[in-house]
Parts: structure tokens; sequence; C-alpha cells
């Protein structure tokens, strides 16, 4: 099975779907990417902030950001290629990269009742 990493900018946290206003991209992103991990698919998300070594120990993606910057993530990687940057892959596209059924996203989400109670942080 292919592996992807998805090396993104700095976030607040480490899915960036936190505070007042969630980027709707990003909340699709993770959603997705929940449902291919607890299928089994190998997926890892790096932020700049969270997991900066990360990018330093990737070559692949330290030459990258040497060349375009930080401007030019968030970076998809399958087994050690940069397929896609400056924007996420959709559904369709992470299905074909990855090499696995559209309908594997088609499943039920829970619903999860949010709370209005205020943590203090992400």
């Amino acid at each position: 099975m292919k592996k992807m990493q998805i090396f993104e900018p700095t976030m607040c946290c480490s899915t960036g779907v936190c505070g007042v206003s969630v980027d709707p991209e990003l909340l699709r992103i993770s959603t997705v990417l929940n449902t291919l991990k607890k299928n089994g698919v190998v997926v890892e998300r790096f932020n700049l902030s969270n997991s900066p070594m990360e990018f330093v120990n990737n070559k692949l993606i330290n030459d990258y950001i040497n060349v375009k910057g930080v401007e030019g993530l968030p970076a998809t990687v399958i087994d050690d290629v940069i397929v896609l940057t400056g924007r996420y892959p959709n559904n369709e596209e992470l299905m074909n990269l990855l090499g696995v059924q559209v309908s594997l996203l088609n499943a039920q989400p829970k619903v999860i009742k949010a709370s209005h109670k205020r943590t203090g942080g992400c």
C-alpha cells in the first residue's frame, strides 16, 4: 500500500481545525484523512509549528521549501515523491493517488454534538 504524507504550513494545532472560524478545507481534509487512517491507509500529516524536525529531516521537503518557501505548502508526498503542492488534494485525487476506492469515503460520518464550553485553547 502507498504511504502518503502531507506537509503543511504553520497552524495553531496539529489539524488547524480549532478556534472560532474553522477553514472548511481543513475540516474536509481532516475528516477524509481520519477516515483513511481508520481503514488502514498509511497517512501522516505534519505542520511546521508542531513538527518542525520532520521538515528538516525530510530532504525532499527541505529542498522544496528552500526553493519555493513555506508559501508553497501544503505539499503532498506519495512514496517519497511530491505529487501536489500549494493546495490539498480533493477527495477524488486522494483516492487516485492512494489507489483506494472512492466508496471508502461514502460511509456515514458520526454526528458529534459540539460543546459550547470554552476550554481556553485548541
